[in-house]
């Protein structure tokens, strides 16, 4: 009886989120399934296609790689194993100029925006100009109010796991918790907002009913 409660509930959040992302000039689609969604996501790419990727738990979660893998494309992934610090700069500047930038968003308001908070700023500033094609795969749980609580959820716990996974060394990844630190490794520098979509980029959000990501 709960999960039918919670399905309702999300059901009118997800349509809420949808239509403001449509009103912001997002192309915005819902998928039930990881696996539904990452089949859109296939055909929207053509054969030999440079497809740049950002730093996403969630494709990994969803296949991302596995498929990328079976595709006539060119993969721009600067988390490949074995390479230098370099090389991996390199690849993240040839994303700028790809047919398209794969990722997700920490966060999604349901008056439709897209919050942001990154290290390197190579993310967020692909989602804003640079690649033609920019498509966010986000579950639901990304799902938010508005921007104080985006803010508030992302810089408080999000980052936190996010630094503990990568393995870095900022406080958080002991305390557990923001403490607006000035370490080299935080990867909280750069807070990022996208109120429309960006003018010149074109842009779509797939969003999944399911748990993608942190």
């Amino acid at each position: 009886m709960t999960t039918q409660f919670h399905q309702w509930y999300q059901e009118l959040q997800v349509e809420r989120t949808i239509q403001a992302l449509k009103k912001n000039n997002f192309d915005a689609r819902f998928f039930p399934k990881a696996a539904d969604a990452l089949e859109e996501l296939w055909k929207m790419i053509p054969e030999g296609a440079r497809v740049g990727i950002g730093g996403s738990v969630t494709l990994n979660q969803i296949g991302f790689f596995d498929g990328a893998q079976k595709r006539p494309i060119k993969l721009l992934n600067p988390f490949a194993k074995g390479l230098s610090p370099e090389e991996t700069d390199k690849i993240r500047r040839e994303i700028f100029s790809a047919d398209f930038f794969i990722c997700s968003s920490n966060a999604l308001t349901e008056d439709g925006k897209l919050y942001n908070i990154d290290a390197t700023g190579n993310r967020v500033g692909a989602m804003i100009f640079g690649p033609k094609k920019v498509i966010l795969i986000c579950g639901t749980n990304k799902i938010v109010k508005d921007i104080a609580e985006a803010q508030r959820k992302v810089q408080e716990w999000v980052a936190p796991m996010n630094v503990r996974r990568l393995g870095y060394k900022a406080p958080c990844a002991q305390t557990g918790e923001c403490s607006d630190c000035s370490s080299p490794e935080r990867i909280c520098n750069a807070y990022v907002i996208l109120a429309k979509k960006p003018r010149r980029t074109d842009f779509t959000v797939l969003l999944v009913g399911e748990p993608l990501g942190l």
